[in-house]
Order: C-alpha cells, then sequence, then structure tokens
C-alpha cells in the first residue's frame, strides 16, 4: 500500500495541521515506511507465541504508602498569580 500526498493532505486536514508541500511529500514517504513495515509484521507467524502484556519478566516494585502532611490551601494559592474564592484563576479558554 502506498500513502499518496493527498491521503497525508487529508489526514493533517482531519488534525488540523498545515505542512508545506515538502513536508507532505516527506509524511507522505515516512507513513508509506510505517505502513510498510506494519505490512511486514503482518507476515509474521505468530501461532506458537504465547500472549504477553510485556516483553521482559518484569514486575511492579511499589513503595509502602506514606501520610504525609498536605500544604494548605493557602500555602498552594501563594504560588498562583491570580487565585478567587480558593481556586486558580486563570484565562477564559472556552466561548
Amino acid at each position: 500500500m502506498s500513502i499518496s500526498i493527498e491521503e497525508t493532505r487529508h489526514l493533517a486536514r482531519l488534525a488540523k495541521l498545515t505542512f508545506s508541500e515538502e513536508e507532505l511529500a516527506r509524511l507522505a514517504r515516512e507513513l508509506d515506511a510505517i505502513v510498510g513495515y506494519v505490512e511486514q509484521l503482518k507476515e509474521l507467524n505468530v501461532e506458537n507465541v504465547p500472549a504477553t502484556a510485556h516483553v521482559l519478566d518484569l514486575c511492579n516494585v511499589f513503595r509502602e504508602d506514606r501520610v504525609a502532611q498536605d500544604n494548605s490551601v493557602e500555602e498552594i494559592l501563594q504560588n498562583a498569580p491570580a487565585h478567587k474564592l480558593g481556586y486558580f484563576s486563570v484565562p477564559k479558554v472556552i466561548g
């Protein structure tokens, strides 16, 4: 399967990204290489390979939970450039 520049342009439009023609050509080649690699992986015989979640035999090592003194709201808000009614005050982003 070959990824065309038009398909790459369509993907960029869906992702709301803007690229120059040179960048689109490069991305098309890179996407084509990635798809080619996935196609190679699909050809592998993994019938006798057990399913694993991780290829290395590792386990998580957790630290013991410890109760710690939390900072007060006042101490935390001292680090904020602006606050109101006990909350961080930030610029409006939507609408």
